[in-house]
């Protein structure tokens, strides 16, 4: 039976992908399967997605709501950050971090592992494994591991991890050692993912086709060739499936929302107030919390957000359905027991940046020019996945959807485990060796419009999503002008 092994590089584009940046995965996706409709869940952070592709689920069904994001039975007044103390804390008030069983709870129940190493923040390795002391396998992270002891047994055998830098390319590199060295070999994983911080951290730091993000895309194409290498010489590569897959696209900031200085500005009162609005801020997106049953504040917010140029689409939960202008936040998969009463998403274009890559976006934070991500802006929505070894076919480029949230699903079909029915993701059974051909995976795709006349003028928004079976993938969503 095969294994799996995953290799995320976070925040990386399709335009990315070709021979002068990326000889060695250009070369694996031509000779594999190209998903070349693949789709972030929303919000397009890697917190939400890491969650969607342990779980199988969209960020509704985890809870993972954002990489910040309100946890009210925890903190009835502010946000938190999906960080490793953070989460821990959760955890320890006796709450559950995630809201569904991760691959890994699905996995230990048929004797298999899943192994995870990240080199990114604490938050994205803790949610591959929040409960690996008790369900077994490993999250293994540069300040911390699940199990705790691992870490410092890999400290005592490969060193201390490098410190950050830009590019991350020596903690990337440490982090292939203790996989090579350590957890293939010697644990031989059903699943193993290893998770790149890069491009991610150099966009952040200095935009999208930057040096430095060419460096760093570079580098980190080196490591997943080095990978490659490692499965042919070590004689597993005829039994191990590669998939390749980037959380989220990226976009370039185009200006500034200091939303919650707006907030504040136009009246409305802090978190914890009566009337008052918590926000938590998500680069490309902010997801604004009133207080349970304050329809009149979550209508007067809706119908601000709408006011202003920054305003892309705004998404209401069931708690707060049919306030005028708003579409469902089912319709995008973020309704559920932690969703916010209201997500916004920021108006964003296609507009090339400096370096011709396209995709300009307003952000909570970072400066005009350099990378973001968060939105429904179809740049950061789109992202990659490439797939190769014994399960699966070859030479093949597929145009059926795909999505991070079919990650699990797939992993199961392959293994041959139950458990992928219950996710919100699919199986990706048109890519699989003895699966069906692509025409017969039939996707519908619809447009959901909403509007809402402002006096002198008229809000309205429009959502694009794409239904295979009862998976739904979000295309792209924005303000129509």
């Amino acid at each position: 039976m095969s294994s799996i092994i995953v290799f995320v590089f976070d925040g990386l584009q399709p335009a990315q992908v070709n021979p002068r940046l990326m000889p060695n995965l250009a070369a694996f996706a031509a000779a594999g399967v190209t998903f070349a409709n693949h789709h972030s869940v929303f919000p397009t952070v890697t917190r939400v997605n890491a969650s969607s592709m342990a779980t199988g689920l969209n960020a509704g069904g985890h809870g993972l709501a954002g990489n910040r994001f309100m946890l009210r039975e925890f903190a009835a007044d502010r946000a938190i950050s999906a960080l490793q103390p953070e989460l821990d804390q959760v955890a320890a008030a006796g709450l559950p971090v995630l809201l569904g069983p991760t691959l890994s709870d699905i996995l230990s129940r048929h004797g298999k592992e899943y192994v995870a190493i990240v080199v990114g923040t604490s938050g994205n390795a803790y949610l591959h494994n929040p409960t690996a002391e008790i369900s077994g396998g490993a999250t293994i992270h540069p300040t911390f591991a699940r199990p705790g002891d691992l870490h410092e047994s890999l400290i005592d055998r490969f060193g201390p991890w490098p410190d950050e830098s830009l590019p991350n390319t020596s903690r990337l590199a440490h982090a292939m050692r203790v996989l090579t060295e350590h957890i293939i070999p010697e644990r031989d994983p059903a699943v193993t993912l290893i998770w790149s911080s890069e491009p991610d951290k150099s966009q952040h730091a200095s935009g999208v086709g930057s040096t430095l993000s060419d460096t760093a895309i570079k580098e980190a194409d080196g490591q997943f060739g080095d990978l490659l290498r490692w499965l042919q010489e070590n004689r597993r590569a005829y039994d191990t499936d590669v998939i390749v897959a980037s959380d989220h696209g990226y976009s370039t900031i185009s200006g500034n929302v200091a939303i919650e200085s707006l907030l504040l500005e136009a009246g409305f009162a802090a978190g914890g107030e009566e009337g008052g609005v918590v926000v938590a801020q998500n680069g490309g997106a902010a997801l604004l919390y009133t207080q349970p049953g304050d329809m009149s504040t979550a209508t007067r917010l809706a119908h601000w957000l709408m006011e202003q140029p920054w305003c892309g689409t705004v998404t209401a939960s069931d708690a707060v359905s049919g306030i005028p202008g708003t579409l469902p936040a089912s319709l995008v998969g973020n309704q559920g027991p932690r969703a916010p009463e209201l997500t916004v998403s920021f108006r964003w274009e296609s507009s090339p940046n400096g370096a011709g890559y396209d995709g300009q976006v307003y952000s909570t934070g970072g400066e005009p020019g350099t990378g973001q991500h968060g939105s429904m802006s179809l740049h950061e929505i789109h992202g990659i996945m490439f797939a190769g070894g014994p399960s699966f076919k070859s030479g093949l480029r597929l145009e059926t959807p795909s999505g991070n949230l079919d990650l699990a699903p797939t992993y199961l079909r392959i293994l041959g485990i139950e458990g992928g029915n219950a996710m919100d993701g699919r199986a990706l059974s048109e890519a699989i060796a003895d699966g069906p051909e692509p025409g017969e995976v039939r996707p519908v795709t619809e447009l959901h419009d909403a509007q809402h006349n402002q006096g002198d003028n008229t809000y309205r928004q429009q959502i694009k999503v794409t239904h295979v079976g009862k998976t739904t993938y979000v295309d792209e969503g924005n303000r129509v002008v």
